[in-house]
């Protein structure tokens, strides 16, 4: 048989290893799809198509190597994916290679100079690479986050509770500072001997169950005096955060801090939004700056 026939039927299969992919990301069925669209490759490792679809799942899925691995590998050869050039600069930039993220930023605007996102991502990539980090902000809020960040898997916890907790899709830490007792207790199969298990994990830690919903109500009450806020109308405060001129950092760093309005950006304080991941002094100062365009400010801790 000779090298064009094998090449022939082996591209065939790559296509046919597609399709069933698409077809099972279009069911929802992601798992199957990344084992289609991997199929696919198998078969012709330059199949463009299939190794874009495979790279955006992992991207989903947090697995940023994969990802990055396999966006490049759509990138190397022409024409220029766009697509694959910003979500791969994207990536880079979470992972602090602004260098990385600049190439490809660079290759999008001089295809396509009026790209506006990649405009915008370019300026707030050339901002953090000559960004000044508050270091010990950096490090408490990495100390933090690196502990909430622990999947449950990896306690020595018994099946029953191993086996709710995923149930009640609850993955680390984390997730259970943002769960109450009534809420554990109240899932099926799930009684005292579980709870007072997780408890003790927890308090291993210096934890406790409900804490972040507890914290939260504390922010709330602590807001800003009603005197300092009392000239802005509520829709004011009901505003989007979306509203606010925000470099890509710093909008992408305010879900992660479950803000979503302008008055919940005024109730927090500067240590709280500098305690998140690669949330510096520029984002500081260029939400502040925002927020008294509101006639707002951070909340000030009581001395």
């Amino acid at each position: 048989m000779s090298e064009m026939t094998v090449s022939s039927i082996n591209e065939r299969a790559a296509e046919e290893y597609f399709r069933r992919g698409l077809d099972a990301e279009q069911q929802g069925n992601h798992e199957k799809a990344a084992e289609y669209y991997e199929r696919a490759l198998g078969e012709n490792p330059d199949h463009e198509r299939g190794c874009f679809n495979l790279a955006v799942l992992y991207d989903r899925r947090g697995e940023d190597a994969k990802a990055i691995e396999l966006y490049e590998r759509v990138t190397t050869s022409p024409p220029v994916h766009l697509n694959a050039l910003m979500n791969l600069a994207i990536l880079y930039e979470d992972n602090n290679h602004y260098d990385e993220a600049h190439r490809c930023l660079d290759a999008v605007l001089r295809t396509s100079p009026n790209h506006n996102r990649a405009r915008l991502y370019m300026k707030d990539v050339d901002s953090a690479r000559s960004m000044y980090y508050d270091e010990d902000a950096d490090r408490r809020g990495d100390r933090r986050n690196a502990v909430l960040d622990i999947p449950i898997s990896d306690f020595e916890l018994s099946v029953r509770s191993r086996n709710c907790l995923k149930k009640m899709n609850i993955r680390t830490l984390g997730d259970l500072l943002k769960t109450t007792e009534p809420e554990l207790l109240g899932y099926k199969n799930f009684g005292e001997t579980s709870l007072n298990e997780i408890k003790a994990l927890l308090a291993s830690k210096g934890l406790r169950l409900g804490q972040a919903a507890d914290e939260s109500k504390t922010a709330a009450l602590t807001r800003r005096p009603a005197a300092t806020v009392g000239n802005i109308a509520p829709e004011v405060m009901a505003k989007g955060v979306g509203d606010l001129e925000l470099s890509v950092r710093s909008r992408k760093a305010l879900p992660r801090l479950n803000i979503n309005t302008i008055g919940e950006l005024a109730s927090r304080t500067e240590d709280e939004l500098l305690g998140c991941k690669n949330f510096g002094q520029t984002s500081l100062n260029e939400i502040k700056q925002q927020l008294t365009t509101f006639g707002l400010g951070l909340r000030k801790l009581e001395e």
